[in-house]
């Protein structure tokens, strides 16, 4: 979950390796620190965001034309000066940073002691960086030869960036399922956890494979060989990123700007791919499954966090329009209790970053159970996009906002498009349906940028429920996961403690919590179940509890006994979630901001869970 940068050429590496950081912040942001060489090893590390590190290096010496960066989410070892990354041999020869855990650094680490190393941290880095230490003094190797030794003794997850002073133009690297870039200059490279630092310097990248190990020269050449010692030619991708969309263009937060461009962002997930004029819709990423895909005798989603609800929609959209039986998986507990799986499923991985450890390791499972594996993933070359058998990009660009938003509606358009597709190539959509549900789809692009119109009404009751302790948010049918989606935003941005539930459930305990204390979102907009959502409303109101519902352009029963309502234009039933998460985005935003919280930065996460 952490980021790494590092840079070896001809230039000045502190201000990539600064501006590397500042870019990869929203991978974690408990501490930061960067080692330069420049004959010498100059090692500087603060405990907080990069900016700290950017005040404390400023009266530092920090000449260098290579140099490795990091930003720290912690999993060993408490946030401070400290355990921050790079860390170093004991003799101060090697220095290393790390994204990952190594599950077995604590018996690694006893028997280095037993020969004398000493530990100033609590990580599991250091343990690493020491092992191969131990083993490039042992046997006098090259570092890129310690490297792989040492590696062959771990268990877990790494991606790691290593260099040693004694050897000054090389930089070895190495990634078992963390993610690992390297970007191709002239006569320089580039290293980082994801794209987005590299993307200014060059288009050229290798996306490193799970076992393998790269080592840079300065000279301009590379090499990259399996944690086996076999040589790997390597297949230079181009890296495709606009620069622009990495910025806050005028927004105070980035979440903000994400939420806005989703009319943008939801046009780009169906481009291509959806002609209402014509009839057709088509992923181009099925073309040569189509027949397993519609022929499955079951689908079996998996997701975390903001991934789930999209795949508990899809769940929705697929037995409506596609008559498959679904089930939608946490992938967290997925892999660890012996799920049935047959050659006869289709597994469907949503992850916005694509690498999501957890997702990533039940899809290894299913693998193995000869299912075929579908990915619905955001960044193009990730672990899960090589992963898979087949995919789609959702092409919503960069999300630099931990709190899911763009990312989530490209998601949940793109399995609607799918749920379309093999809906119709099943016959359980009829014609007159079918055409009518592709033009309102072309459609809900301008539906979202009017409810986005609403966004001076919802802060104005964002200012009337922010100090509220509890939240409670009710939906049903399309939008439960709605509930659940708008209670996380929530929990995430502004850490009030919210829930979501169906509506009907509410009577079965949760109705015990409502007082005139207690906010309650209602997402009112579905026609088919009207009558019980105006009765559960009514059930909230005769306790006092305070109701903000989101109802369909019109609809005048619900405003007249709801406290606060939101409108969103009327659309088919299976797109409301398309519209109705919009306001709750927003006012999850609107509360996090009147409380003084770090909206793009909320505490203790980080934007991808690359480590289970």
């Amino acid at each position: 979950m952490c980021g790494i940068i590092a840079y070896i050429g001809n230039k000045e590496a502190y201000p990539i390796l600064i501006k590397g950081l500042q870019r990869l912040e929203y991978r974690g942001y408990d501490s930061a620190g960067i080692a330069l060489m420049n004959g010498s090893l100059n090692i500087y590390k603060k405990r907080g965001k990069v900016q700290e590190l950017v005040d404390f290096a400023k009266h530092q010496n920090i000449s260098g034309s290579s140099g490795i960066g990091h930003t720290r989410w912690a999993t060993h070892g408490k946030p401070d000066d400290i355990n921050a990354h790079p860390h170093c041999s004991s003799d101060g020869r090697l220095t290393l940073v790390h994204n990952g855990i190594i599950e077995n650094y604590s018996p690694i680490k006893h028997a280095l002691e037993k020969k004398g190393h000493t530990f100033k941290s609590q990580t599991d880095t250091e343990v690493l960086v020491h092992l191969i230490e131990e083993v490039q003094k042992q046997d006098n190797l090259p570092i890129e030869e310690a490297v792989r030794v040492a590696l062959s003794k771990v268990v877990g997850a790494y991606a790691i960036v290593v260099i040693d002073k004694n050897d000054p133009d090389k930089l070895v690297a190495a990634r078992k399922g963390s993610p690992l870039v390297v970007g191709i200059g002239d006569d320089e490279f580039f290293l980082a956890s994801d794209g987005t630092p590299i993307v200014e310097y060059t288009k050229k990248v290798v996306y490193l494979e799970d076992e393998h190990i790269a080592t840079m020269h300065r000279n301009g050449k590379y090499e990259i060989r399996t944690i086996d010692n076999e040589v790997h030619t390597p297949f230079v991708d181009e890296l495709n990123m606009e620069i622009e969309r990495m910025e806050k263009g005028g927004y105070d937060y980035f979440m903000l700007k994400e939420i806005y461009e989703q009319p943008t962002t939801i046009q780009d997930a169906m481009r291509g791919r959806i002609n209402a004029e014509e009839g057709w819709v088509r992923l181009g990423g099925m073309d040569d499954h189509v027949d397993i895909v519609k022929d499955a005798q079951r689908f079996i989603i998996l997701g975390c966090g903001t991934s789930w609800h999209a795949g508990l929609i899809a769940e929705y959209l697929f037995e409506d329009l596609a008559r498959i039986p679904v089930e939608v998986e946490y992938a967290s507990e997925f892999r660890y209790r012996n799920p049935v799986i047959t050659d006869k499923d289709v597994v469907i991985a949503i992850s916005q970053s694509g690498e999501t450890a957890d997702t990533y390791a039940a899809l290894e499972l299913a693998k193995k159970n000869g299912a075929l594996l579908y990915g619905i993933v955001n960044v193009v070359g990730s672990s899960i996009a090589r992963l898979t058998d087949a995919g789609s990009y959702i092409h919503c660009g960069p999300e630099i906002g931990v709190a899911s938003t763009k990312a989530f509606t490209a998601q949940v358009t793109l399995l609607t498009l799918m749920a379309l597709q093999i809906g119709h190539e099943r016959g359980t959509i009829s014609d007159e349906y079918f055409k009518k549900l592709l033009i309102e789809l072309e459609n809900i692009p301008e539906k979202v940028k009017k409810v986005l119109d609403s966004n001076d009404k919802i802060k104005y009751i964002a200012a009337e429920i922010k100090d509220s302790p509890n939240a409670m948010y009710l939906g049903r049918g399309y939008n439960f996961p709605i509930a659940l989606e708008g209670a996380l935003k929530l929990k995430e941005i502004s850490y009030i403690h919210a829930e979501g539930y169906p509506a009907a459930e509410m009577k079965h305990g949760p109705i015990a919590l409502i007082d005139e204390n207690m906010p309650v979102i209602v997402i009112a907009t579905n026609k088919s179940l009207n009558d019980k959502i105006v009765s559960n409303i009514q059930e909230v109101k005769a306790r006092k509890g305070v109701v903000l519902a989101i109802v369909t352009e019109g609809d005048n029963e619900i405003s007249r006994i709801a406290d606060y309502t939101i409108e969103i234009p009327d659309t088919e039933e299976p797109f409301t979630p398309l519209l109705s998460v919009i306001p709750l985005q927003l006012l999850s935003y609107y509360i996090a901001v009147m409380r003084g919280c770090n909206v793009d930065q909320p505490r203790n996460l980080a934007k991808s869970v690359t480590v289970e």
